[in-house]
Order: C-alpha cells, then structure tokens, then sequence
C-alpha cells in the first residue's frame, strides 16, 4: 500500500463502522448506499486528500450525477480525473458494462405456456426430426414460464428410459414450481402405449407429493401431438 493509499484508508476507518461502504452495505443491505458508495468500493481508494467516497463524488460530477452519462466515458475520460488509475477506470466501466447488459436481459420475456400447443411450440426445436426416442421436461416458475428444457434421455427407436428420481432432482435442483414431460414418438403414432400411461400416472403422484405438480405429458410427432391434459389422462 502507497502512502496515498493508506492516508486515503484511514479516513474511510475513521468512520463509523455503518458508514464505511463496504460495512454499510453489509449491515443495511446493496440498496442502502449511495451511487457513489458504491463506486467507492469498486475503486477501492482515494488520494491523499480525498477519501474513496468522495473521489467517487467527484467521479459522478463528472457525469453531471448521472450512471448513464457515467457509462458512457471512456477508460481515457476517466483517467482524467486525479486519483483513477486504468486499474480503477477500468473496474468502473467493467461494472456499468455488467449492469448493462443485466438491463438488456431483462427485455426478453420467458416463455409463458397456457395450453397444450404452447408446450408443443416449446419443444418442437429439440425433438423435430429425430430418429429416436428422447424424454424431455419443461421446467415451469410459479407464473408458469419456461425456465428452461432439460434432456432427461435418449433411447432407441421403439423406447426411452424417463427415471423417476431424476426427473424431480431436476426440477428441485432448478426451483421449478411444476413440470410438463414430453417425449417423441418417431414412428408418427400418437396413441400413448400402456408404458406412458403408467410412467405419467406414477409421476403426477409423485408430483403432488413434492409439490410439483406435472401439468401435462406431450407425445410429439413431427405431424402433431398429443396431450395428455386435453385427453384427460392426467
């Protein structure tokens, strides 16, 4: 640590301990600091006459208080200002970056499935045009969107093996608050065997135990479909 470092340090230790950012945010929780509190922790420190704080401050002035004028400055811009290093330029525009892009994930909407063709249209792009049998569930939140497909197995021609207890470790592993089982039928047939219908008796019984309620079994062709649900099978 440089002589600028500690000085710095030892104006942010003087503080009470609920003042001093990286304790604060402990103790209070992310959103109860200050933009630039939190600056402060990502540049770490200040200069000998500014506490990291309030060189953080001074940071935001330079982006007249503003996080969106803050991301656009450059590594360059940001060295500019006393005490900014490209260490700490860069770990600034890194974080803004991050935020981001956390900002533009959220514009994509989850998959919502309200009927048996939903859960078809989600399905189809991974048992089209197979040549074998696999068994695949769609893990559903509590609003019933997709969190995500998941292959559970890949059999021959005439069968696959969908075991029970790996299904639900799944689902658990994945927070899901239901599940719809789906496999193909690469013969076209749509009629369920006597083996589906047991296999998806045993696992809506199952679902109820845990919670997980199985909402519907899709038998996929590349022609068509069909649902357990709208059959009255479950």
């Amino acid at each position: 640590m440089t002589e600028n470092d500690y000085t710095s340090s030892r104006k942010i230790l003087s503080w009470a301990e609920e003042d001093r950012p990286r304790e604060k945010l402990l103790l209070k929780g992310k959103a109860a600091l200050t933009d630039a509190e939190l600056i402060a922790i990502l540049i770490g420190s200040g200069t000998v006459e500014l506490s990291a704080v309030d060189l953080a401050k001074v940071i935001l002035q330079k982006a007249s208080n503003n996080l969106n004028e803050l991301a656009k400055l450059t590594t360059k811009d940001l060295m500019k200002i006393k005490g900014i290093g490209e260490a700490k330029a860069i770990t600034i525009i890194a974080a803004l970056e991050l935020g981001r892009r956390r900002k533009e994930s959220e514009i994509v909407r989850k998959p919502r499935i309200t009927c048996s063709k939903d859960g078809y249209e989600q399905i189809r792009p991974y048992l089209l045009d197979l040549p074998h049998e696999e068994f695949w569930l769609l893990l559903l939140n509590r609003a019933n969107e997709v969190i995500r497909p998941v292959q559970i197995s890949q059999g021959g021609v005439s069968g696959t093996v969908a075991d029970p207890k790996m299904i639900f470790k799944v689902a658990v592993e994945h927070l899901a608050s239901a599940i719809i089982l789906a496999h193909n039928h690469p013969s076209g047939n749509l009629k369920p065997s006597e083996a589906d219908k047991d296999l998806t008796r045993r696992l809506a019984a199952a679902g109820k135990l845990l919670e997980i309620p199985v909402l519907d079994h899709i038998i996929f062709t590349d022609g068509g479909y069909l649902s357990f649900a709208d059959e009255g099978l479950l």
